[in-house]
């Protein structure tokens, strides 16, 4: 799994980071996302789905690797 973000699409919920607190974070000073692991383990992988699926903006991106 490769994960992306689209900082300028993300609204500042913070779901992503309440999901999958090991993959995402937001800033301090705006609460933009933050992606700190673009290929997450696989243990984790089910929480990343989630929070693009929930993520209001739309800037989370996720690419199954073959």
């Amino acid at each position: 799994m490769r994960v992306s973000v689209e900082e300028d699409r993300c609204c500042g919920s913070g779901q992503c980071v309440l999901l999958a607190p090991d993959v995402f974070d937001q800033r301090e000073d705006d609460g933009t996302v933050v992606l700190l692991d673009p290929a997450p383990p696989e243990g984790l992988h089910e929480e990343v789905r989630e929070s693009a699926a929930v993520c209001p903006g739309a800037a989370i991106g996720v690419r199954e690797d073959a």
